[in-house]
């Protein structure tokens, strides 16, 4: 792995960058380092210890049915012992060596193989959900970091907005300085470090796993029980004692109690208070206002805007009227004057308690990130001398995939893609090469027959006593 110069320096092979390190030192990943003529990895090999599930295995030819709800389940062991991750075990880099650590353990009744390497990943990036009705930014909306462009705004989904960062593209495909922030900013966010960015025409966020979003320095708190219509058919039997009308404030379905057919279900009188947008169904109104950061991820800051109008052959005099966010955050409560203008009225009791009900019913706003990448040459060559083996065997979910320890979503399609949430990973499980490019762990798991009916280099396998030693890093199964 390593190649001794004349001036006594060693070289590393563990990346396309292949630094020339003296003794003392670590390379520019500090990852690998010259420890008196010998190359080092400086991060123990870590090891999680404990029980935990394992994932049956197909007992049959797969027929291309994705699902796969109809198979045959071979009996496999409820728990396993301690589990050798890939965090701190070398790569396979260049693409002919094995894996670091090809590792053999009895589970139960079956002979277990986990191979285990750190990618070098140029294929890769973060999917990041931020939970919010804050509008952050149009759809494919650049991400700046630094003012580097790092990825886009993706779909808003059910009370998130989504996030596409990184990439080829990104990495390697712009300026220097893209590709080293665009590195940065991944592995920050893969280790669940905090990291501020801005979208174009948008708001500035600071995002990390598992924390609040922070936007425009404000931090959320929580993520809307639902839309406005979805809001209405949850408590309109709790207001419709309390309340005439309740118009429910969001960027995306606005709901009116009287004309939703949950209002109607109860037999509430219709109130004619109409309002701004475009009309779906009864209730149910779209574009009441611009996304932004008020009620409900409008631009509202007087809910009275949206009100188009009050009919007059409809409306009455002391009509009881509730506005409110999807959140419960914002409310405000009227009451129809002679003249049919809502005048602001102290909130009765029984209506502030459903508002803090709804508040009480929504999750704590948290940033979700899941690394994204593609398994490619070097990693599957650590694992066989037939690649495409490897990418059968878990595509017919004979090889279980894990990152880092952590359950891996792997896409249908080609390849092999995988997705993991980082927090359910060991601190500090990503590390980087200046290429520049993440260095990710993987893991593959699978029966020692089926690891020889790939291909596999069986001659590299070692029992995992022979892995335990002192200087391991064993963290507690769920530990950080």
């Amino acid at each position: 792995m390593s190649a001794k110069t004349g001036d006594e320096k060693i070289r590393c092979d563990a990346c396309p960058v292949m630094c020339f390190i003296s003794d003392g030192r670590a390379g520019a990943c500090d990852r690998y380092a010259n420890h008196g003529g010998v190359l080092v990895r400086l991060d123990p090999l870590t090891v999680i210890e404990g029980g935990g599930p394992m994932v049956p295995f197909l007992g049959r030819e797969w027929d291309g049915d994705i699902v796969q709800g109809d198979r045959p389940i071979v009996d496999a062991p409820i728990r396993i012992g301690p589990f050798v991750t890939a965090i701190g075990a070398g790569t396979t880099y260049p693409d002919y060596k094995p894996a670091p650590f090809i590792v053999s353990q009895m589970v139960g009744d079956a002979d277990m193989i986990t191979v285990v390497t750190e990618g070098i990943f140029s294929y890769c990036g973060v999917k990041v959900k931020i939970d919010t009705d804050r509008h952050i930014g149009e759809e494919r909306a650049i991400v700046r970091v630094d003012g580097e462009a790092i990825g886009h705004v993706m779909t808003g989904e059910y009370g998130s907005k989504m996030l596409s960062l990184g990439g080829v593209e990104h990495l390697t495909g712009g300026t220097k300085k893209e590709g080293r922030v665009t590195c940065d900013a991944l592995l920050a966010l893969c280790n669940c470090e905090a990291v501020e960015m801005t979208v174009d025409d948008g708001v500035t966020l600071i995002v990390q796993a598992g924390r609040a979003p922070v936007i425009d320095g404000v931090p959320e708190k929580l993520m809307r029980v639902g839309c406005g219509s979805a809001a209405i058919g949850m408590f309109a039997q709790q207001w419709v004692a309390h309340v005439d009308e309740v118009v429910v404030v969001d960027d995306h379905i606005t709901g009116v109690l009287t004309e939703h057919e949950a209002g109607k279900q109860l037999a509430m009188r219709p109130a004619g208070i109409r309002v701004t947008g475009r009309r779906s169904t009864p209730g149910r109104y779209f574009q009441v206002a611009n996304p932004g950061t008020g009620w409900g991820g409008t631009d509202v800051t007087d809910p009275l805007t949206i009100i188009k109008s009050v009919d007059p052959k409809i409306a009455w005099p002391g009509l009881r009227l509730l506005m409110i966010s999807t959140t419960g955050e914002q409310s405000a409560y009227f009451v129809l004057d002679g003249d049919l203008s809502p005048q602001p009225a102290e909130i009765p009791a029984p209506l502030r308690a459903i508002a803090e009900r709804i508040a009480d019913n929504c999750e704590p706003s948290l940033c979700s990130v899941l690394f994204m990448g593609g398994a490619g040459g070097s990693l599957r060559a650590g694992v066989t001398e037939n690649p495409v083996g490897l990418t059968r065997s878990v595509k017919d979910a004979l090889t279980r995939v894990t990152v880092g320890g952590a359950e891996a979503y792997v896409w249908p399609g080609g390849g092999i893609t995988v997705m993991a949430d980082v927090t359910r990973m060991p601190s500090n499980a990503f590390g980087y090469v200046p290429t520049p490019a993440l260095v990710a762990p993987i893991e593959f798991t699978m029966r020692r027959e089926d690891y020889a009916a790939l291909g596999g280099h069986m001659d590299r396998i070692r029992p995992v006593e022979d892995v335990l030693t002192p200087a391991i890093r064993r963290l507690p199964r769920g530990a950080k």
